[in-house]
């Protein structure tokens, strides 16, 4: 594959294990089967453990953020993650509900999808409703990127510089923009 394609970022997550094995193990293992599946592995960031999104909605998690390339489309790829995450029985029962594996892909190059009215949308959207809507389609880059330090901290491990191509911040700033107590409840294992 070497460097041919879009450079994409995808998160990662589990606070559910189906197996004895550790969260951790589990997002490794997914991250081989990402690798398997036609995605030239770039970076890997640190594993984190995170609390759990919404607060007390169930266990922590533990986080992570690879950068991959490949020639796939965005809806090829995010085929791709969805047939991992069912590998490790992932079901979507509820809007940010507990997960044996959440693969996101969060963003892609400098690649608005699927346009910018309807990124804008989601984007601005209150906080009552994202917690009840979920878009159709992809939108990318994810739209609270900026607003979830378990994403920004280990997308800062493999993609500090990388810019949001809709409001032109880098992913340290906008890092820095997010309170520190929420910072510092992502820790690395």
């Amino acid at each position: 594959m070497g460097n041919a394609g879009t450079l994409k970022f995808v998160a990662l997550g589990a606070n559910l294990s189906t197996t004895d094995d550790t969260l951790e193990k589990t997002l490794s293992q997914a991250i081989e089967r990402v690798a398997r599946s036609g995605f030239a592995i770039r970076a890997v960031s640190r594993f984190f453990q995170t609390p759990c999104f919404p607060l007390d909605a169930g266990p922590d998690y533990v986080n992570a953020v690879i950068a991959i390339r490949s020639s796939h489309s965005a809806k090829d790829t995010l085929i791709q993650l969805h047939n991992i995450e069912a590998v490790f029985g992932r079901e979507r029962l509820q809007r940010w509900g507990q997960r044996t594996l959440d693969l996101d892909l969060i963003g892609m190059d400098d690649i608005v999808l699927p346009n910018l009215t309807i990124f804008n949308k989601w984007y601005g959207l209150n906080p009552e409703m994202q917690a009840k809507a979920a878009p159709t389609e992809l939108v990318l880059p994810h739209p609270r990127i900026q607003d979830r330090a378990f994403v920004l901290v280990p997308l800062a491990d493999v993609a500090p510089d990388w810019v949001h191509p809709v409001i032109n911040k880098s992913v340290r700033q906008m890092l820095l923009e997010l309170p520190m107590s929420e910072i510092t409840q992502v820790t690395p294992i």
